[in-house]
């Protein structure tokens, strides 16, 4: 079970207890696909993808680095923004009715028939949403568009900006532009699915202005996100219309009506036991030290993780390093499978079918030191989780995962090379 696993399997036992409204758990489902984008990438913005136990909680889409000093900008510094009630709600004033978003919406896009409309306005707990299915005579097309309030310079917003590393997840295109303001803006063309089953695209724009207001739009080449035949071959706005369209300031008043988000909590320091490296460089050196010689082709992540793509000749074979600190890892607790170590470090080995993609091989050693301090190293049959296996196995064996997981460099107190 992945991390991500045993986290929604944590929160599924503890809501076991409660009765829910299914409208509203169907819409907070809508949400929480849009926002396992945001975790992924604040993770890897902000470190570890262990970490996304800690952020998961944050609500959705929530450095320094908006330079502008454009009109918009200063306006928006200017602009007031309701405060958080005292009960604690982070509802809007509700100013903007749902009618109303449907409305701007509507006058944003190109002539063509909506039907389906759906939205909030800025009362709901929610936040504010409209969705709709747009023909402009090409056949039908789901278009969405949520606005939130968000810190602007933490690393959750920031990471909404950011392109996803394309070894690790399939899209067509995708930039991040600074504008005149300082705002930043996503245009991301991909797909629905990252394993390509079926051909549903996805074009997506998000912008996240100084003043902390966050506006994201997404397209379909169906008329559903899921579950919908593909209708034509491109979703129907252009990646221009789709920057006009967060760009407008049409949305600012129900944006303004939204209270201002509490400032990002300054992230934790990172584990000891990298020592001012990073996860891949000390994956790297790790390698080298245990006389791992295949050749490296790519590499990135950022902080607590990282990873190589490896090709020895038979196939390229992604390798990825997680590193968390002062860890509390449910799945090493009364599991059969975890073994343990003279020093008391904790071992959990695993072979089988990919978590994102079963026709790949994926094998993980996991290890949780008594100091608690997790590191995993999982290998895949692939360079890609989400595409096609590339090779039988992955390129190294499972001892060679065993031994870079089980270092002594990890150990507090242990020098560096």
């Amino acid at each position: 079970m992945s991390i991500e696993d045993e986290l929604a399997e944590a929160l599924r036992r503890t809501g076991e207890g409660f009765t829910a409204d299914p409208e509203a758990l169907a819409d907070a489902g809508e949400e929480r696909g849009r926002r396992r984008v945001a975790r992924r990438r604040a993770a890897v913005a902000g470190g570890s993808v262990l970490a996304l136990a800690l952020i998961a909680t944050a609500g959705a889409y929530s450095g320094g680095l908006f330079g502008g000093s454009g009109d918009e900008g200063a306006a928006h510094v200017a602009a007031s923004a309701p405060t958080p009630p005292a009960d604690g709600r982070r509802t809007g004033t509700g100013a903007v009715t749902a009618d109303q978003m449907i409305g701007n919406l509507k006058s944003l896009l190109p002539a063509g028939r909506l039907t389906e409309p759906k939205a909030r306005g800025t009362q709901d707990e929610l936040g504010p949403r409209v969705g709709v299915v747009y023909d402009d005579g090409k056949g039908p097309a789901a278009i969405s568009l949520s606005l939130q309030r968000v810190d602007p310079f933490g690393s959750q917003s920031r990471a909404q900006t950011e392109c996803e590393d394309k070894n690790l997840h399939t899209y067509d295109d995708c930039r991040t532009e600074q504008l005149p303001d300082g705002s930043r803006l996503l245009l991301h063309q991909g797909y629905e699915y990252p394993d390509r089953r079926a051909d549903t695209k996805v074009w997506r724009a998000v912008l996240v202005t100084v003043r902390g207001f966050l506006v994201d739009a997404s397209e379909w080449n169906a008329a559903a996100d899921k579950g919908a035949p593909v209708s034509r071959t491109d979703p129907p706005l252009t990646v221009a219309q789709l920057k006009s369209l967060v760009t407008s300031d049409t949305w600012h008043a129900a944006l303004n009506a939204l209270p201002a988000a509490d400032p990002e909590p300054a992230p934790e320091p990172e584990s000891i036991a990298l020592r001012d490296r990073k996860a891949v460089d000390a994956l790297e050196h790790l390698m080298a030290q245990f006389g791992i010689t295949v050749p490296i082709v790519s590499k990135g992540g950022q902080g607590t993780y990282g990873y190589v793509v490896l090709d020895d000749g038979k196939g390229k074979s992604l390798v990825q390093i997680n590193v968390q600190s002062h860890a509390n890892a449910p799945g090493f607790t009364g599991n059969p499978a975890v073994t343990t170590e003279s020093d008391g470090t904790k071992v959990k080995v695993t072979a089988g079918p990919g978590e994102k993609n079963k026709s790949v091989t994926q094998w993980k050693v996991d290890t949780l030191r008594k100091d608690g301090l997790r590191v995993l190293v999982t290998a895949f049959s692939t360079a890609d989780q989400n595409g096609p296996a590339t090779r039988p196995s992955p390129a190294l064996t499972m001892a060679q995962l065993r031994q870079i997981a089980l270092a002594p460099d990890w150990n507090p107190g242990a020098p560096t090379r």
